[in-house]
């Protein structure tokens, strides 16, 4: 069987956790930052890990993820 290809984008924008959750970046600080609140930004920090239904779906672009 020919190997399976990963999503190129996925494996740029998720990493897999010792757990297997996925951990991703948080959404929403590329622009528009004047119009968010101080708590939006503040909470934003950092990563987050995707909730399990989208985490099915990212796993489907990563086959070799371990």
């Amino acid at each position: 069987m020919p190997k399976m290809k990963t999503k190129s984008g996925a494996k740029k924008r998720f990493k897999l956790t010792a757990t297997g959750r996925i951990k991703v970046a948080q959404a929403g600080k590329r622009h528009g930052m004047i119009k968010r609140t101080p708590k939006f930004i503040r909470n934003a920090r950092g990563t987050t890990v995707l909730s399990a239904s989208d985490e099915k779906i990212v796993k489907t672009y990563m086959p070799y993820a371990r």
